[in-house]
């Protein structure tokens, strides 16, 4: 049977990777200025071991695909399996990839050696992750031209500390994702149709090590976590949160072959990245609050009946497209006047990744 013939193709997955939608993954530009004259000075001790640590390239030689791989073709899986694998394979590509362009520009640009080596050692990390996955992807004969993608995907600027808050979370959040799956799969291998998830425990430690170097940058520049700035980690922490429970739930097929429940996977990963960022936020979202879940629900739901709207076009697409931000962007507020609970631990513990 043909890729074409199961209803994918590589256009089909370029254009994914090329969307710029609020549940899609961003490709990031900044203030490459204001970067280079970040001072670690103030956590150099730390800064150094992890420099040192992310020098020794503990998962240089992970990355090693065996004949398992050749086991496992897309048109073994279930049709609807079929379509959110790929798009789950897609967008995790993409969040990869975003990683290495940003931080390939600022090794390119920067003159801080500090910051261009962290740089450097997180470029060539996520590009080995990206091209694992694309590994897979081409293995369907759908791979990702990456080249391509750098010059056509749409750039969103933010603000150097934006940065730290978004990549942080994405990497931390990212880690609890991949291990949940993992040690999921290893009390269940049955359900484990693709071999690529075995990969997975060490692979996330990488994230891990990505998300405290981010921790220190913030560490050595307090101001960033004080303030009015408190209210931008608020909103950075539910943002991820929401995207992550929206995309998730758009992909039942997925979760029901790995035997996991959303919303319980949804919570776990909360839970791990809620514990792991006491070590920097000064605050953590209450997601075990009354509100919290129904809320992420009903905005799963908008998104939903969005589709739904859209599918069916005409006036109601039209009325859909107008009324879903507003309806998303109320539910969000909502979710913002959630108390926040302060957290206690004092900065200088690093958790060590053992969920």
């Amino acid at each position: 049977m043909t890729i074409e013939r199961l209803g994918i193709s590589s256009k089909d997955t370029m254009r994914k990777a090329q969307e710029s939608t609020v549940l899609s993954p961003r490709f990031y530009t900044t203030d490459f200025k204001a970067l280079d004259a970040i001072d670690v000075s103030p956590v150099r001790e730390e800064w150094d071991k992890l420099i040192a640590e992310m020098q020794s390239d503990p998962n240089k030689l992970h990355f090693k695909r065996n004949a398992e791989w050749d086991k496992v073709t897309l048109e073994d899986l279930p049709e609807g399996l079929r379509k959110e694998f790929v798009d789950f394979l897609v967008s995790s590509l993409t969040s990869e990839f975003s990683g290495c362009v940003l931080y390939s520009e600022m090794r390119k640009r920067g003159t801080n050696p500090d910051i261009c080596e962290l740089f450097r050692l997180m470029a060539r990390d996520e590009s080995r992750h990206a091209g694992f996955i694309n590994d897979t992807l081409k293995d369907f004969k759908i791979g990702v031209d990456l080249g391509f993608l750098t010059k056509t995907k749409k750039y969103t600027f933010f603000q150097p500390k934006f940065i730290f808050y978004a990549t942080y979370l994405s990497e931390k959040i990212g880690y609890a994702r991949y291990i949940t799956i993992f040690r999921h799969l290893q009390a269940n291998p049955d359900n484990r149709f693709h071999p690529i998830f075995k990969w997975f425990e060490q692979w996330c430690n990488d994230e891990f090590r990505h998300g405290e170097a981010f921790a220190l940058l913030m560490r050595a520049n307090p101001h960033l976590l004080s303030g009015l700035n408190k209210y931008w980690v608020k909103f950075f922490l539910l943002a991820v949160f929401a995207t992550m429970f929206v995309r998730d739930h758009q992909r039942p097929h997925f979760h029901k072959a790995l035997g996991v429940d959303t919303d319980w996977y949804g919570h776990r990963v909360f839970e791990i990245t809620t514990a792991i960022s006491r070590q920097t936020f000064p605050l953590e979202v209450d997601i075990d609050h009354p509100s919290f879940f129904p809320l992420l629900r009903q905005l799963v739901k908008i998104t939903e009946d969005a589709s739904e709207a859209k599918a069916r076009g005409g006036l109601s697409a039209l009325v859909g497209k107008v009324t879903t931000p507003v309806k998303a962007a109320f539910t969000l507020l909502r979710l913002f006047m959630i108390p926040t609970k302060k957290n206690e631990l004092k900065p200088d513990i690093r958790l060590v990744p053992t969920w």
